[in-house]
């Protein structure tokens, strides 16, 4: 369905409605038979909003408005205007036909007293979906949220003409003094200079305007801010602009990160313009950005600013401007070489790519457990110390990067230099530390996320130092990663690594199965279990304690519901098998069937039985299934205590795997400590 113009969602005839008007069409649908409130009337206008109010929610419930089926093949904008009394939370979601998993696109949990504006980029797509807006009122008196409007908008959030009372979400940061104004309408001062609209070129269009008349003292500032972009965007940002007296003014246009730093992109070349003047400045945006028109005042001479008819066009203004950077030349598992990374040569090699085949003394690499990892030995060189850099590609400037990598050390005194990253110059010379290790777990992948932003072109530089062989250990490197923008905090949809919690998944009990528990750290029970988590090396991971178990008693780990899906799915997880009692991990698939579980449509999709290995192994299942369905991750105590099982990073993905199956990893326990594979 092609949208051409503004479309407002309208309510359900199952709403209960306490105004005249309840003959609306069908095209939103209430899961689980949630009742959400049509509610009196708009203080401004006789419309009809909606509330979701904690006095009819049972606990952990949650309402949910669900969209038509769409198929927008450009690029739309969903504008909500909402309020949350008290506590709660609203959520958007975006739900892919054929696809397991719903998309968050955007939250919001803060109160508000008045009507607040949300706008939210739909990037074009060829496959059809559907948005659910997901409300959760907190618990207790006095606590709901309100929708008044929904409208999808073709375009960009961040453009803008003004003519609509919303003003697209854009929103002015209250001065005392000077603000941001509407201007243009017939009921304007005839007195005033201020210019017509540019969008209608008459009276009756509207635009922005910022005035001196009120200011006060020395460079007052008045700031516009659009929308915060929601998905990454870069291209042509356009607008039309007027200056009067623009000795008296500086204007400016920043982009503000969700960290509140800000960039100045672009400032006028002339002073004052009599008529609107054409702007159009290249953007670049992989991470959420608000743009910010921004005026100063010298006195309450300074004139005027005026503003309009903001677009935004995917392909850049000039044709010298570079694309996007690819910050994926950085990363690197080492599986099949050094990528793009070098070490100097000075006094020999010191970083060196190796597998080993893990044993009590040792564990193998982070990316599948049998893999290969970089290692920074002293018998690797020929005298006693060493200093070892290992250098990445070169960075452009003036991007924020998120780089994450896992590090592990052993037999190391002293921690001082055992590992440090530094950012070095084009020209080889260091310019700054931004990490060095502490005291931390030693034999435990450890996780490390860093972000920076430079005005200069940098590389990452991994220094290692011993200053004699008594001194020293090993230390290793492993999946090296840098994308754009800040570090996540949450794992992505489809993901769980039990840092934040469960995520949702069950625990399914009855007289011979017991529960899967979520821990940090090493298991209780000597020569099973692992020394910390996959994802972080002190984090959280699932696992089962076998000696709260008898032999043969299992536990079961559910997933949420999952829709099904047209084509393969690829389900990867982390698993922890060691122990002599080691009994066995299975993965079934239940298909559901009117909210339930028969039993004997439980498809076995993976097993493994026995000890596997002291390290964290990869497993990746590729499946099918069409309709609802759950996962089950299935854990059986052996015949002895030394039998803890753990599960980590589960991972589900639409599509086939890269790579079938699993590989059937060394079990034994070497005698030989360096045992090495080059």
């Amino acid at each position: 369905m092609g949208i051409t113009e503004s479309r407002e969602f309208p309510a359900n005839p199952r709403f209960v409605a306490k105004s005249a008007v309840d003959s609306f069409p069908p095209t939103l649908q209430l899961p689980k038979g949630r009742e959400i409130k049509k509610m009196g009337q708009d203080h401004t206008c006789f419309c009809h909003f909606i509330t979701a109010e904690s006095s009819s929610l049972d606990v952990k419930d949650k309402f949910v408005l669900v969209s038509p089926r769409l198929e927008l093949l450009d690029w739309n904008c969903v504008r909500l205007v909402y309020q949350i009394t008290g506590a709660g939370s609203l959520q958007l979601h975006l739900r892919p036909e054929g696809e397991n998993f719903d998309f968050t696109l955007w939250t919001a949990n803060k109160p508000s007293d008045s009507w607040l504006i949300a706008s939210v980029d739909l990037p074009n797509t060829t496959k059809p979906y559907q948005l659910l807006m997901e409300g959760t009122p907190g618990q207790g008196e006095g606590n709901s949220l309100a929708l008044f409007e929904i409208h999808i908008v073709p375009g960009y959030c961040i453009e803008c003409n003004f003519e609509e009372h919303h003003l697209c979400g854009y929103n002015n940061q209250w001065n005392p003094n000077v603000n941001w104004y509407v201007g243009g309408s017939l009921a304007r001062d005839p007195q005033s200079n201020l210019p017509d609209d540019h969008t209608m070129n008459n009276e009756r269009g509207h635009y922005m305007y910022v005035d001196s008349v009120y200011a006060k003292r020395f460079q007052e500032v008045a700031k516009l801010s659009s929308p915060m972009t929601t998905t990454p965007m870069s291209g042509c940002l356009s607008f039309y602009y007027q200056r009067d007296q623009a000795r008296g003014n500086f204007f400016s246009l920043f982009t503000k990160d969700e960290l509140g730093h800000y960039e100045e992109i672009w400032r006028p070349d002339v002073y004052a313009t009599s008529t609107w003047k054409l702007v159009q400045v290249d953007i670049k945006a992989p991470h959420p950005i608000e743009a910010v028109f921004e005026v100063a005042f010298n006195s309450a001479r300074g004139g005027y600013v005026a503003l309009d008819d903001i677009s935004f066009s995917p392909q850049f203004c000039h044709q010298e401007t570079e694309p996007i950077f690819d910050p994926s030349i950085s990363d690197c598992d080492f599986e099949e070489g050094y990528c793009q990374y070098y070490q100097e040569r000075i006094g020999g090699s010191v970083w060196n790519r190796v597998s080993v085949k893990p044993n009590v003394y040792r564990i193998g690499d982070h990316t599948t457990g049998t893999g290969s990892f970089l290692l920074a030995n002293t018998r690797f060189t020929n005298r006693p110390g060493y200093v070892g850099r290992l250098h990445g590609p070169l960075l452009p400037e003036n991007h924020k990067y998120c780089l994450r990598f896992y590090y592990t050390v052993h037999g190391f005194v002293k921690m001082d230099n055992a590992l440090a990253l530094y950012l070095y110059e084009e020209n080889n010379v260091a310019q700054e530390k931004i990490w060095t290790i502490s005291e931390t777990s030693r034999d435990v992948w450890t996780e490390v996320d860093l972000t920076f932003q430079k005005p200069m072109p940098v590389k990452i530089v991994f220094v290692t130092i011993c200053r004699n062989f008594w001194d020293c250990g090993l230390v290793a490197l492993d999946d090296i990663t840098v994308t754009l923008g800040d570090c996540p905090l949450r794992p992505p949809t489809g993901q769980c690594n039990f840092e934040l919690g469960d995520c949702g998944y069950i625990q399914e009990k009855n007289l011979h199965r017991h529960n899967w528990i979520r821990t940090r750290g090493q298991t209780p029970t000597s020569y099973t279990g692992p020394r910390g988590d996959h994802t972080l090396g002190v984090g959280y991971f699932m696992y089962i304690e076998a000696s709260h178990m008898l032999s043969g008693h299992s536990a079961h780990l559910v997933t949420p519901e999952l829709r099904g899906s047209d084509g393969p799915q690829c389900l990867s997880f982390f698993y922890h098998m060691y122990g002599s009692g080691t009994g066995l991990l299975s993965v079934l698939l239940h298909r559901l069937h009117h909210g339930t579980r028969p039993r004997h449509r439980d498809t076995l999709l993976w097993k493994r039985q026995g000890e596997q290995s002291i390290s964290w192994m990869r497993a990746m299942i590729e499946y099918e299934c069409r309709t609802r369905h759950q996962i089950v991750f299935e854990a059986t105590r052996g015949p002895s205590i030394r039998s803890d099982i753990a599960i980590d990073d589960i991972v589900f993905k639409h599509g086939s795997c890269k790579d079938s199956g699993d590989s059937i990893p060394y079990s034994g326990f070497s005698e030989n400590f360096n045992e090495i594979e080059y």
